[in-house]
């Protein structure tokens, strides 16, 4: 039932997160040492990007790397 071409999308932008953004490799290997699943981290950190990407169209902004939302 899933759009598979979205998903496997998503799943090497994840992976690709992981590798090269420190924040998304620092979740990652908190998560795993807090006794997750990997997988289950992994789709936490697609989740995220996806959250992100839809953020950026609702907003109609371009995406802050290091965004701090005013107090």
């Amino acid at each position: 039932m899933a759009n598979k071409e979205l998903k496997s999308l998503l799943h090497m932008g994840a992976l690709s997160a992981i590798q090269y953004y420190q924040e998304f490799r620092n979740y990652y290997d908190r998560k795993v040492a807090e006794g997750k699943h990997p997988n289950s981290v992994f789709n936490a950190i697609c989740n995220k990007i996806l959250l992100r990407a839809v953020a950026v169209v609702n907003n109609r902004k371009e995406y802050v790397e290091n965004y701090k939302k005013a107090a």
